[in-house]
């Protein structure tokens, strides 16, 4: 890390009442006390002040903080200058602040550098990323545990754990049985089997994480002329899908972005399912099977001349669409619909949101597994079954559960590879 100062502004981008810049560095008390023309700035303390440049013109009146190393978001002096949030004002101040020996930060240098100064942990960090992508309620939710250290304890944990474990076991090969403690063998079998089953529960969990922090995939499928696109407007509150009595409208599939109770929902129309000779429509029909493998929720669409509609899988609503004239179905599993009239309209959305809530309400108590973390749980998932089968050949256990250890310090960044490193941080802005 070096130590050049660096600033850049922190809030959003274009025209605004108030923008934030944030500066962090070494030092910086006395360029503070020159922002706010006094000699003793007390810490963490709003000034109204009149910031002027090198020549001594007024860019802007503004609030400063002076925020001292330690107790910073950096762990360094932090200053932040909450001007107005004119394009014109704020580029002024960046022309001054490049004067003063400073540079603009690159994204996610502020965390980098607070990574550094420990203050944050990787784990922190994807909590951090998660939070400024945050569009829906459970997507806050999630990043902040996260964020706040509740995904690190974990981490924490398991790693201490690994790392006893392997300490025990190559201790079993060089120390007397008197010198250990009692029933050492068959403590770190167990202990180990029991990191394997809580990694092993935390990658299954990995969909229903993705699904909170990237969005639930709900899909729309089922033949041609069946009513999906009609649905899909009805969900959206819009007409973004060509509706049309002619077979083959659709043909490509077509995505909205929903909140849903609260819930990150990604809709998709797709090709009706039929065989043809149309190369296009083909196209779209193969991007559904795509679609449908990838996704959480099946909206399967059917109408009352089908052969036969039904539904198996846990993760599927079943509706019979343009039902409006047709006889009333008994099974609660398959819900009747006219989109035309709004007959079943409201029983529908309900299924979709009880479906939504019986497959992620529990997410909040779910480790919130990323595709970089991802990697590294396989990675340890993967050296502790080698551990477990290791059986009394210690030397073998102890360096398997050593590796264990050291993939979950690299969720953590306790061990770190460079290309860990840029990724995880380039997933920050440039005022993180």
């Amino acid at each position: 890390m070096n130590n050049d100062t660096i600033f850049a502004l922190s809030s959003g981008h274009g025209k605004s009442g108030v923008s934030v810049i944030r500066i962090s560095g070494e030092k910086l008390g006395n360029i503070f006390a020159q922002f706010i023309s006094k000699e003793n700035a007390a810490p963490r303390h709003a000034y109204f002040t009149n910031l002027r440049d090198e020549n001594s013109d007024l860019i802007d009146q503004c609030l400063a903080i002076y925020f001292p190393a330690p107790n910073s978001f950096t762990g360094e002096d932090v200053i932040e200058l909450h001007t107005h949030g004119a394009p014109a004002v704020i580029n002024k101040v960046f022309e001054f602040l490049s004067t003063l020996n400073m540079r603009m930060a690159t994204p996610g240098e502020f965390s980098r550098r607070a990574f550094y100064n420990n203050k944050m942990d990787l784990a922190d960090v994807d909590g951090l990323a998660a939070l400024l992508d945050a569009q829906t309620d459970m997507q806050r939710k999630s990043a902040l545990r996260s964020m706040m250290g509740t995904d690190s304890e974990i981490y924490n944990t398991w790693r201490k754990k690994m790392i006893e474990v392997s300490a025990y076991a190559a201790a079993i090969l060089d120390y007397s049985p008197d010198d250990l403690p009692q029933n050492i063998a068959e403590t770190v079998h167990k202990t180990a089997e029991q990191l394997y089953t809580e990694i092993d529960t935390a990658l299954k969990n990995y969909k229903t994480a993705r699904g909170i922090r990237g969005g639930i995939n709900v899909v729309l499928a089922g033949e041609t002329n069946v009513g999906k696109s009609s649905i899909f407007n009805y969900i959206a509150g819009s007409n973004r899908a060509i509706v049309s009595d002619i077979a083959g409208t659709t043909r490509d599939v077509v995505s909205i972005n929903l909140d849903i109770d609260g819930f990150m929902i990604n809709l998709s129309d797709t090709a009706g399912i039929r065989e043809t000779n149309d190369t296009i429509e083909s196209i779209g029909i193969e991007r559904t099977k795509s679609e449908i493998e990838n996704a959480d929720i099946i909206i399967r669409v059917f109408t009352p001349n089908s052969v036969e509609y039904t539904g198996t899988a846990n993760n599927e609503i079943i509706v019979v669409n343009k039902s409006d004239s047709a006889t009333k179905q008994t099974d609660k599993n398959i819900i009747q619909t006219s989109v035309k009239t709004g007959f079943g309209m409201n029983d529908f959305m309900n299924a979709l949101r009880k479906k939504i809530h019986d497959l992620f309400d529990n997410s909040e108590s779910i480790l919130s597994v990323n595709a970089r973390t991802k990697e590294l749980l396989e990675s340890a998932h993967t050296e502790l079954a080698n551990a477990t089968q290791a059986g009394e050949n210690y030397d073998i256990f102890a360096e398997h559960t050593r590796r264990a250890s050291d993939a979950i310090g690299k969720i953590l960044g306790t061990i770190t590879a460079a290309e860990v490193m840029d990724a995880t941080f380039g997933q920050l802005c440039l005022g993180k």
